[in-house]
């Protein structure tokens, strides 16, 4: 079993810390990312949305066990599910696991986290509504039709609500919180945070050349689904080139051409920003004392 969970938010760099942190020699992580097994523990699924959402769940305890069955003599043995974050039963199935694991969480402006999400559901084609207000307004009717928390675009950015059930299971000094702009901004500096909070070599500097899982629209919409299908095939393997590309090497320049295929997104306009801000301010304002970070910025509405 693993020892420490990413744990979210998505659209927040957490594909690119899987993918930096799997480089380091004292770290196994899974080699299915976003397994989401706490999530969904026992559980048959049917999502009613439009994509594939069951494919990488896992919902059997073995299976999930045979994800880390090629640990060797690594220190810390992790895997990466975003919708840990804003589950319910997530923090409860965890702790009834693994009590003593580590969780690491990355948190975004959660008005631009859920654009980010929207446009990277565009970007790949299975988000039927092209309007960001719409499919905002959307979300309520999508949850009562069981939808998958790939759509759950507001709900998922009610951080403090989220947390605060793993803060009421866990010790505070089990939880790391980082702020996506941290991550951006120096991401040496947060990784090897996390290194030492992992109790592995702090030293290591992993390749951070690819950005994983941008969101942007394609330049070429056809290259960008032929990359994606080929993109996630095949990620087995654990070789010594795999952990300084974090993918065998046609992976690694597959990544490189999605990313380069990408327009720089579009901006959300401070109009529609100011609306949704304000139905995030109570659990913002909450979040800043829980967590003992100043998130003005996020509140600003320009």
């Amino acid at each position: 079993m693993p020892n420490f969970l990413i744990i979210g938010a998505g659209k927040s760099a957490t594909t690119s810390l899987y993918y930096y942190l799997k480089q380091h020699p004292q770290i196994f992580t899974s080699p299915r990312k976003e397994p989401r097994f706490f999530a969904f523990e026992g559980e048959k699924l049917s999502f009613g949305d439009p994509s594939s959402s069951t494919v990488n769940c896992v919902t059997d305890l073995e299976v999930y066990r045979s994800l880390f069955k090629q640990v060797s003599n690594e220190i810390a043995i992790g895997e990466a599910s975003t919708w840990y974050l804003s589950s319910y039963k997530a923090p409860k199935r965890i702790y009834h696991h693994i009590p003593n694991v580590k969780l690491i969480a990355i948190l975004r402006d959660p008005v631009e986290r859920a654009y980010s999400h929207f446009l990277h559901l565009l970007r790949d084609k299975v988000e039927p509504i092209t309007d960001f207000k719409q499919a905002m307004s959307a979300e309520d009717i999508r949850i009562q039709n069981n939808w998958s928390p790939h759509w759950h675009y507001k709900q998922q950015g009610f951080y403090y609500l989220h947390l605060q059930r793993y803060f009421d299971l866990f010790e505070r000094d089990q939880i790391r919180v980082y702020l996506y702009e941290d991550f951006i901004n120096n991401p040496l500096e947060v990784l090897q945070d996390i290194f030492h909070f992992l109790d592995v070599e702090e030293t290591f500097i992993p390749n951070m050349s690819i950005k994983y899982n941008t969101s942007g629209l394609p330049k070429s919409k056809n290259l960008h689904q032929f990359l994606m299908k080929r993109f996630w095939r095949n990620k087995q393997s654990r070789t010594t080139l795999d952990r300084f590309l974090s993918l065998n090497f046609n992976q690694y320049i597959q990544a490189k051409i999605i990313q380069l295929n990408l327009n720089q997104k579009p901006q959300l306009s401070p109009k529609l920003r100011v609306s949704f801000i304000e139905e995030y301010r109570e659990d913002i304002l909450k979040l800043q004392d829980l967590i003992k970070r100043d998130l003005s910025s996020w509140l600003v509405t320009n």
